[in-house]
């Protein structure tokens, strides 16, 4: 699949639910969350009966998402922060979204968090940034844009023009739903010695008694970067030097972000007896392991990946209230704007997963096993029994309304072997497959996943594969190592169950189990 940056993306944009959910429940859900004044009862029924709109999944009351903002456990919530237009279902008029939750699964809006200020700093546009404690405050840094001319511009991708600079905001309550800003920038532009391709997402930690903060950036022909400041209270900000620089210059594009000259939404942060780099360029969310030198503040990678092949972009992470390490990322859509904005919302948030450190010092993820709490009954198959009977056992389970979980585990063996998951045919439609997967022997380090190549770990004697499966996407993990978000959109108005096809012996199948999901919600609305 050809990949699309975020910047890119915004260029283009210039069953089992309660579908008989009450009118007068939509009303209540949808009243007061955003400024835009059209919410009315038509369009949360409409979200509401879309088969297409996930049901376990964070995605917006309506309208636009991309990146996720500033997640943070506070107080005994999980609050989520994110890119939202609350004025369409496409990129623009950047706004804080914000949702709570419990759990990191069953949520609830809250209104908008920022909005841009007219005159201000961000009077184009509150873009990405990150959440921080500040003694009994919590405070946002975040990146702010106003509309200049391309002379004075930090951000230009052939349609908008921007200045960027880094602005702070604290909150002025416990549930966060009140937030004072400074009128000023905290760092109204780059350092001045720099030609830079971007300055944006500013992500802060605490060192000793100081903070420090990366901003994503890059230099012109020469590659991505990750700028590195020193703040000793949050308002005055000291350039250092760069974190980290790419070794891999790009190409001559408009938008720096496709050739590989800007690294946006970096995140910088402590995983075991190392140090993770994440950040985002060329339409993939990447990661870097390796030392931090404390004293130096310099960053040596030794190990470097892609934290997911498909549809996922923007990727930030937080803590959990155990100190887990929880990786969050933005799944935006594969289908055609007219689409979307025709169906009143795009995009979503991903589940949360769990990230670690394998001893080879490579980066491992699998689902927070909070999402388990929503599984229903187990159809578990049965080893006993002879190819055939296996075999129908497989292709009686069914997963409804496109609403599930699967997970596999397989032994690898000199036989191909595959698992298909397609949706019943309605109504004169045919069956459509939704998903391929396919191991052969002759190539025992990759699996292939529609037209996309997995790797796979060489010598391991068997392959474990989960997927998430949520109406119009699938979240596949394959040995906690690789991920992969596919989007697909069934035709029709109504939702559709999912069926199993096993390819190969399924005398090679360790274990093998489908349940059914819980919505998060009655209808679609996910709040």
């Amino acid at each position: 699949m050809t990949k699309i940056s975020r910047r890119e993306i915004l260029r283009r944009s210039a069953g089992l639910a309660c579908i008989a959910a009450s009118r007068a429940h939509i009303a209540r859900a949808f009243s007061g969350v955003a400024p835009r004044a059209h919410w009315d009862v038509r369009l949360a029924a409409k979200l509401a009966l879309d088969p297409r709109r996930p049901q376990y999944h964070l995605l917006p009351k309506a309208y636009w998402m991309n990146d996720p903002d500033g997640p943070i456990y506070w107080k005994g919530n999980y609050h989520m922060f994110f890119q939202y237009n609350p004025n369409g279902a496409y990129w623009g008029d950047m706004h804080w979204g914000h949702a709570v939750s419990p759990d990191m699964i069953h949520w609830r809006h809250l209104p908008v968090a920022l909005a841009p200020t007219p005159g201000g700093p961000d009077a184009a546009g509150c873009f990405s940034g990150s959440s921080l404690i500040d003694g009994e405050r919590l405070a946002v840094l975040y990146t702010g844009v106003v509309t200049v001319p391309t002379t004075e511009a930090t951000l230009y991708d052939g349609v908008h023009s921007f200045r960027e600079s880094q602005c702070l905001a604290y909150s002025n309550d416990s549930d966060l739903k009140f937030w004072t800003k400074l009128p000023g920038p905290v760092i109204a532009a780059p350092p001045k010695h720099l030609s830079v391709t971007g300055f944006r997402d500013p992500s802060p930690w605490r060192h000793g008694n100081e903070w420090l903060m990366t901003v994503g950036s890059g230099f012109p022909q020469k590659g991505g970067a990750v700028l590195l400041y020193r703040s000793q209270n949050l308002r005055h900000w000291d350039y250092l030097h760069p974190l980290i620089t790419s070794n891999a210059p790009g190409g001559r594009t408009v938008n720096p972000v496709d050739s590989g000259d800007m690294w946006e939404c970096p995140d910088f942060f402590p995983l075991g007896n190392m140090h993770v780099l994440i950040y985002s360029t060329q339409g993939t969310s990447r990661w870097m392991t390796g030392e931090f030198d404390q004293q130096s503040l310099t960053f040596r990678p030794e190990q470097s990946g892609i934290l997911d092949t498909g549809a996922f972009y923007a990727a930030k992470t937080q803590t959990d209230k155990s100190g887990n390490r929880i990786l969050w990322g933005w799944i935006p859509e594969r289908r055609r704007i007219e689409q979307y904005r025709a169906a009143g919302w795009a995009g979503l948030m991903s589940l949360p997963r769990v990230l670690t450190l394998g001893n080879d010092r490579r980066l491992r993820m699998r689902i927070a096993p909070e999402v388990r709490r929503l599984r229903l009954a187990e159809q578990k198959l049965s080893l006993a029994g002879n190819e055939e009977q296996r075999s129908q056992q497989i292709g009686r389970m069914t997963i409804q309304a496109a609403c599930g979980e699967i997970a596999c585990l397989v032994q690898r063996d000199k036989q191909v072997f595959g698992l298909a998951l397609y949706a019943e045919p309605r109504g004169g439609d045919n069956a459509v497959t939704c998903l391929s997967l396919r191991f052969d022997p002759a190539s025992p380090d990759r699996i292939n996943l529609d037209n996309d190549t997995l790797p796979l770990a060489s010598g391991n004697a068997s392959t474990e594969i989960r997927l998430n499966i949520d109406s119009s996407i699938i979240e596949v993990i394959v040995d906690n190592r690789v991920a992969h978000t596919k989007r697909f959109y069934l035709p029709g108005n109504q939702p559709r169950n999912l069926r199993l096809k096993w390819i190969g012996s399924t005398a090679i199948i360790t274990t093998l189990s489908v349940w059914q999901i819980a919505p998060i919600s009655r209808d679609r609305l996910t709040t």
